[in-house]
């Protein structure tokens, strides 16, 4: 009998599952969070393949299931990956990672897109993501996000990602681990700015964080005392300029003005400063004659 009060593997229909590759979330901490679709896939499936079977065999155990397991990782993946496409043409194949939606930072990418060009049926059997799940608590805009998985460890490699990133106009997500959390902090501070952030450690967990603020200011409290635990770095999108002021106006205008005409020059500079182009052309007439 599964230790689910919901589940129990003996008591499903009869019905077969149809051959293909199914892709199904498993929980990111607590156990409850599995979809009873899942556990029933699970238990019908003629195969699970998983990042780490002593992963999913303690996932399988809690819930009773007892179907076949294969090892599908970043070190033997190109080797079977052939052999997984060919019993997914004939029979259930489900495929997990060691916690979360496979394909999110793991190696399925290319099962599926091969899975897919030799015709097998794919289907989605969707759950816990962390990433989503950091969204969602955070408190940071959602409307827009950008998932970058994990950073480069060299700090150039590192830097460079963070530079291509600095101008998106979303919510950047990021997963780490706790022992480089504060040297990635640090570096997200130095290349996009003193944005606000969140992060999340150990969600859904008994010890689930999440703590927000400024990226200095996350990137002290763990300066010296890394965390434990699997993280989910946020970081808000680019903050708007400062307001320009009369000072900077004037300025610009004056340049502006000594090589363009008045309408030209006030286009230019309230486009550079984000200002109204009336008001600006207005100031640009008064200062031409003054």
């Amino acid at each position: 009998m599964s230790l689910h009060p919901s589940f129990d593997p003996d008591a499903l229909p009869e019905a077969a599952l149809a051959p293909g590759l199914y892709i199904v979330a498993t929980p990111i901490g607590n156990l409850m969070d599995i979809t009873a679709r899942a556990l029933a896939v699970l238990a019908r499936a003629s195969l699970i393949a998983c990042e780490d079977t002593r992963v999913t065999g303690k996932l399988l155990g809690h819930f009773g299931i007892k179907t076949k397991m294969l090892p599908y990782h970043d070190h033997n993946a190109a080797r079977a990956r052939p052999g997984l496409i060919m019993r997914a043409l004939a029979e259930p194949v489900a495929l997990v990672s060691d916690a979360g939606t496979p394909l999110i930072s793991d190696p399925g990418y290319k099962l599926v897109a091969e899975a897919r060009a030799a015709g097998v049926n794919v289907v989605t059997v969707p759950g816990a993501s962390a990433v989503i799940a950091a969204l969602s608590i955070a408190g940071l805009p959602t409307d827009r996000f950008l998932f970058a998985g994990f950073l480069p460890a060299k700090e150039k490699a590192k830097a460079d990602v963070i530079a291509e990133l600095e101008n998106v106009p979303a919510t950047l997500a990021f997963y780490e681990s706790g022992p480089r959390l504060a040297v990635t902090l640090a570096a997200l501070h130095a290349g996009l700015g003193d944005r606000p952030a969140a992060v999340g450690r150990e969600l859904t967990k008994k010890f689930e964080e999440m703590v927000t603020g400024t990226l200095s200011e996350l990137a002290a409290r763990w300066a010296d005392a890394p965390p434990k635990g699997e993280i989910v770095v946020l970081v808000g999108p680019p903050l708007p300029p400062p307001a320009a002021s009369a000072d900077d106006l004037d300025s610009a205008l004056h340049a502006a003005l000594a090589t363009m005409r008045v309408k030209d020059a006030a286009k230019a500079v309230a486009d550079r400063l984000g200002l109204s182009k009336s008001e600006v052309y207005a100031r640009a007439l008064a200062l031409k004659d003054g």
